[in-house]
């Protein structure tokens, strides 16, 4: 496995391949990440992963700072999962000037996680983007955990025809169905125990909708006040169309419940999918 700094040492290291696959990531990796590595492997000659704290992507009262910098475990998980190349760029290699260029998606980008994060979806699509273009993948893996975020990236590769395959990966889950997320680090013991709530309310709510609940107001009310109860600060739960994330028609078929709450001072998200006969 080959670790890479700068653009230079990236270009001239996959000059030599004939393909690759790229999974694009903010470090301080989890089984969940690993996950993605595995679906990634088979699908071209060399696979590549980036690590990389974007800037960008964070509000001014969000946990850039903070984030955790793992570099060297990172490495050698990657390793175990055998991927090719690791780009590592510092902050000064990836933005050597002010990005005044940016990336600007669709209205998807100012409601549910939009509306509580301004800005976070064009910071996401302007690195991706130019991480495409430095890695010039043929396809690339993105979790489904962040449902909306791969929205908004499967969205910017069909409009700007970039020839790149945007492929869905599964949520990874604890045992007690927690969502793995790089996040739940910040959660104490005892938040750590109450955290599985979110995923088991998102299922409530599954069970209700397949068994032919439709009043989705009541739902989302119900999961946000059980919450609340709990001693979560809720940002929303609400049922969306899988397509556009928009309210769903009577006749919906394809829908997904996705719910953000905070739970003391860590942040969590997750989502269900639904395919209603």
């Amino acid at each position: 496995m080959d670790i890479v700094h700068s653009v230079s040492q990236l270009r001239r290291r996959l000059r030599k391949e004939p393909n690759n696959v790229f999974v694009p990531t903010m470090g301080n990796l989890h089984e969940g990440h690993i996950q993605l590595m595995r679906i990634a492997k088979p699908r071209a000659a060399c696979t590549v992963v980036s690590i990389f704290v974007n800037r960008l992507q964070f509000g001014p009262r969000e946990d850039f700072d903070r984030y955790p910098r793992t570099l060297e475990r990172d490495s050698e998980l990657l390793r175990g999962a055998g991927v090719d190349v690791v780009f590592a760029p510092d902050e000064a290699e990836i933005y050597p000037e002010a990005q005044t260029f940016a990336v600007e998606p669709s209205g998807l980008q100012h409601i549910l996680e939009g509306a509580h994060r301004p800005g976070h979806f064009r910071g996401v699509a302007t690195v991706v983007l130019k991480l495409f273009n430095l890695v010039m993948p043929h396809s690339a893996i993105f979790g489904k955990k962040d449902y909306q975020q791969y929205l908004v990236l499967r969205d910017m590769v069909r409009q700007f025809a970039l020839p790149i395959e945007i492929i869905p990966a599964e949520t990874v889950r604890a045992p007690d169905g927690l969502a793995l997320s790089s996040r739940n680090a910040y959660l104490s013991a005892k938040e750590r125990r109450e955290a599985p709530r979110l995923y088991r309310l998102l299922r409530q709510a599954y069970t209700g909708i397949m068994g032919g609940a439709r009043d989705f107001q009541r739902i989302e009310l119900h999961c946000m006040s059980q919450l609340a109860d709990h001693g979560w600060h809720p940002d929303y739960v609400t049922v969306r169309r899988q397509a556009d994330l928009q309210r769903p028609d009577a006749d919906e078929r394809e829908l997904v419940v996705l719910a953000a709450a905070r739970l003391g001072r860590t942040r969590l998200i997750d989502n269900v999918e639904m395919f209603l006969r």
